[in-house]
């Protein structure tokens, strides 16, 4: 039995459940939601999904190099913290730390923060070098952010809060939710979504829609709060506002490397999803008094910051295997159509 349904069905009684609920519900459960599981979802035969990490150290590499000059921009600092939020196994945080060489390594401290327990042995397991010369640590979620120069950045956190799915019927806002019969739309009041939602459209069609997370303000004045001067930078799949008014973002489910719309079946046994609101995301760092805010898609990201003809030419020296593996590492992240096209990245500075 899933003891999550069980939960679930409890809850039922009292009336339908909006669809942001049942997400919370089957990723965050204490016990038994997917994102506190004692084995990891990631990876390829017999996981649940992959990400850029998964095919090889170039997003890293890459995001190494937009750090120093971070680290430049700052003046060197002495020490350099870089925060990421949603680690995850610490993979990201591994290959940018080994690909850090000089003062810049000397100085950047990097910090794990996932309470994930499958993400935490698996990121104590990577990191095992930096941790013992204290270049990296881990803080809890629940933990306070003392202040710091550097950066906070992230890969697909914000995707992973729970969020609502809402539509437009032609008349009037209705939203996603689960009833004993299965997933419905019922008409509520938006509240600040809608009033969001009027500001990004010049006209609003049946089946237009979009996803609203209520925890997105808060996460994000969390983490920019600490951050006294630097770097914010994300990476996610989303779109801006407008855009996802127009093609009705929903939730999505991953399971065994497929993904479909059953956003209510196997909770804690499966990923779900939203598209990031980007404009949104950008404006809330706005408010936390950040500037210098862009976005691109993470193909351009990889092609305007990575020295690609210099990598080219040192993977020569490489055995096939390894060169072989760091061409399709880098095919992935920038030609169309794959998954560099579909991420986003959003940098924003502080200070």
């Amino acid at each position: 039995m899933n003891p999550l349904n069980d939960i679930l069905q409890s809850r039922l009684t009292e009336g339908p459940v909006p669809a942001a609920e049942v997400m919370a519900l089957g990723l965050y459960h204490p016990e038994h939601g997917y994102y506190r599981r004692a084995e990891g979802p990631w990876g390829f035969a017999g996981k649940d999904y992959y990400t850029a990490l998964d095919l090889g150290p170039l997003l890293g590499q890459t995001l190494a190099l937009r750090l120093e000059a971070a680290w430049e921009d700052l003046g060197r600092p002495a020490v350099f913290t870089a925060l990421e939020p949603g680690a995850g196994r610490g993979w990201l945080g591994r290959d940018v730390l080994n690909a850090t060489t000089g003062a810049f390594a000397e100085a950047l401290v990097y910090v794990h923060r996932d309470d994930n327990p499958a993400a935490r042995r698996a990121a104590e397991e990577a990191l095992l070098p930096f941790l013992t010369t204290k270049r990296a640590r881990f803080v809890a979620e629940t933990d306070s952010l003392e202040p710091f120069v550097g950066a906070v950045f992230s890969n697909e956190l914000f995707d992973a809060l729970p969020a609502q799915p809402w539509r437009w019927d032609g008349d009037r806002w209705t939203q996603e939710v689960l009833t004993p019969e299965g997933p419905q739309w019922q008409a509520a009041d938006p509240g600040a979504a809608g009033a969001w939602f009027a500001t990004h459209t010049d006209g609003l069609e049946p089946m237009d829609g979009s996803i609203w997370c209520e925890g997105l303000p808060g996460l994000v004045h969390e983490l920019a709060t600490p951050l006294q001067a630097g770097l914010f930078l994300a990476v996610d799949y989303g779109e801006s506002a407008g855009r996802l008014l127009a093609k009705g973002a929903d939730l999505r489910r991953f399971k065994a490397h497929g993904v479909d719309g059953k956003w209510h079946e196997d909770l804690g046994e499966a990923d779900l999803t939203a598209d990031v609101d980007f404009t949104r995301l950008a404006t809330l760092l706005e408010g936390e008094g950040f500037g210098g805010l862009g976005q691109v898609e993470l193909s351009r990201w990889i092609r305007t910051h990575a020295p690609l003809d210099r990598w080219g030419a040192e993977w020569q020296a490489l055995p096939e295997p390894e060169r072989r593996s760091r061409t399709e590492n880098l095919l992935q992240l920038t030609l169309p159509n794959m998954m560099g096209s579909r991420f986003r990245v959003l940098e924003a500075w502080r200070g």
